[in-house]
């Protein structure tokens, strides 16, 4: 029995002194094709030592022996990790075959005298049940791959890249919310991975939960505080949403991190107009101007902007409305047949008097409605 442990051992790569005497012809087949399999690099060893080690159960005695048993799953095992394309043309229930006999002989009350085998074998069932995830992807049967992900899981939990790929399987299947929830576990097992945290957020999004996704980005934020991409994703959320309270905060580091993005300088400047500080948004939106000189919205804000300061307070002097006056006729030169610009500037000339331009405005206005 001990000389029969070591020789399984070899496949383990803890190799041995040679055959025991008085074994059966059958075992010591296993034995040597798995050697001369190792030496040489040759599946058809792999071949003959399976062949040899199921001629070792054949009888209800031989189905219940351990040892016999064992050495088929070593040797099952074995060319599950080596043969991946499957070149010994095996059945396609074999991986299944082999996993169902590991999980009856780790059960038995003696398995613990096998405990490197068993973990061997472990591996290589995980292993296989990866490739057959990855293979069932690449075909796009992400339930398969997610039920293969599962079962390598199932044989190797401290293998942390197999709830990746479970998260990943199910978020191609459609399982928004268990897919959420495995990104969710990722990021709490490693909240060091930035594209765990955008996944996740950005299936909360998908999913309409906008709360979720902000508290999966601020906790990400918290670990990774200078990453621009997460800074980015939590300030589109509040942008999207009109919450420019909270937008405000943002701002600095997300001009600092763009400072050539006229669409992050629009994006600056509508948020401090919107909370009416006006300075800050006039000096952003001719910034975005600047930058991009094509973009018919910053032009068209930043008129709308300085007609409502020619009508607020002390603000109400001809300075205002000319530039507002200035910058909604170019606002109309981009877009000719808006009806924002033109509104605007029907309501800048019934200000200033201007019954000229007046009529002319109202004249093109009628013709766009």
């Amino acid at each position: 029995m001990q000389h029969n442990r070591r020789l399984i051992l070899l496949v383990l790569g803890l190799f041995t002194t040679s055959l025991a005497f008085g074994q059966s012809e059958a075992l010591k087949a296993v034995v040597n094709n798995l050697a001369f399999y190792k030496q040489k690099n040759d599946l058809t060893y792999l071949a003959r030592a399976k062949k040899s080690a199921d001629s070792l159960v054949v009888t209800r005695s031989d189905s219940s022996d351990l040892e016999k048993n064992m050495y088929r799953l070593i040797v099952n095992a074995s060319i599950l990790n080596t043969d991946s394309l499957n070149k010994l043309n095996q059945p396609e229930p074999f991986l299944d075959q082999t996993a169902a006999l590991f999980d009856k002989l780790s059960a038995k009350q003696k398995a613990f005298k096998f405990v490197p085998e068993l973990d061997y074998a472990r591996r290589c069932l995980a292993d296989a049940y990866i490739r057959r995830g990855f293979q069932a992807g690449n075909n796009n049967d992400f339930v398969k791959a997610s039920a293969a992900f599962q079962q390598a899981k199932a044989y190797a939990p401290a293998f942390r890249p197999v709830n990746t790929y479970i998260a990943y399987a199910n978020g191609k299947q459609g399982n928004l919310a268990e897919a959420a929830k495995n990104y969710s576990n990722l990021i709490n097992a490693d909240s060091s991975r930035v594209e765990y945290i955008a996944i996740a957020s950005s299936i909360y999004k998908s999913m309409g939960d906008t709360a979720k996704a902000i508290q999966v980005l601020k906790k990400g934020r918290r670990q990774q505080p200078g990453d621009k991409q997460l800074l980015q994703d939590e300030a589109n959320i509040y942008n999207n949403k009109k919450d420019y309270k909270s937008l405000e905060p943002l701002l600095g580091a997300l001009i600092d991190n763009n400072p050539n993005s006229a669409d992050i300088a629009f994006v600056a400047a509508n948020c401090y107009d919107q909370l009416n500080q006006y300075d800050k948004a006039e000096s952003l939106y001719l910034r975005a101007i600047e930058l991009n000189g094509s973009a018919y919205e910053p032009v068209f804000n930043l008129g709308l902007l300085y007609f409502k300061k020619s009508t607020e307070g002390n603000n109400a002097d001809d300075k205002n409305i000319t530039s507002a006056i200035l910058w909604l006729e170019k606002a109309n030169e981009m877009a000719p047949r808006d009806k924002n610009s033109l509104t605007l500037l029907q309501l800048a000339y019934k200000k200033t008097g201007n019954d000229t331009q007046l009529g002319r405005v109202t004249n093109q206005l009628q013709q766009v409605k």
